[in-house]
């Protein structure tokens, strides 16, 4: 008799609630909307249950970058039993914290942290891994404040912008690819 993995049953139906979204938040841009998925409890459990996995037993916090990576940053947190650091836009956190600098496409961004230990293994979260440039300066980020990323985890890959390869290898566990 043959019998379905659950696990890859539950994410088929997780992967089934994320929306493309066409033209928003301008046109030519395809937006992956998140929200019917974490407006699912037995979806969200089996998101948060796979992309803490690979990385089970070696980071002591998770660093979510703002904004919908908080959301998933905060439930593998509390899944993992650890801590929970957020990666903000500048000017957002209320004491002095360490910054990175980045390009974006037609911009430059920065973000901040603190409450990163020398030492403190990080796994880094987000939603959506897309050119990489986020993430690499997250990791950027962790490193000045004296942390080490054992990798990262999101919901979603989007295979053709090549964020990975920016990345030079760090560990990626995407659930979802598009």
């Amino acid at each position: 008799m043959p019998t379905t993995d659950p696990t890859a049953a539950a994410l088929d139906r997780a992967e089934s609630l994320i929306l493309s979204i066409p033209d928003y938040p301008e046109p030519g841009i395809l937006f992956r909307d998140i929200t019917p998925l974490l407006a699912d409890a037995a979806g969200l459990r089996a998101c948060i249950d796979a992309l803490i996995e690979p990385f089970a037993g070696t980071f002591d916090v998770v660093a979510g970058v703002e904004a919908r990576g908080f959301l998933l940053a905060g439930a593998i947190a509390v899944a993992a039993d650890v801590g929970l650091v957020p990666i903000r836009k500048a000017g957002k956190l209320p004491r002095p914290a360490a910054a990175v600098s980045y390009t974006l496409e037609y911009a430059t961004a920065t973000i901040e942290a603190h409450d990163i230990v020398d030492g403190t293994r990080v796994l880094l979260v987000d939603d959506v891994l897309a050119t990489g440039g986020t993430i690499a300066a997250a990791h950027e980020l962790v490193d000045a404040l004296g942390g080490v990323v054992v990798g990262t985890a999101v919901l979603m890959e989007l295979d053709a912008l090549g964020g990975r390869a920016v990345l030079g290898g760090m560990p990626v566990t995407a659930l979802f690819h598009a």
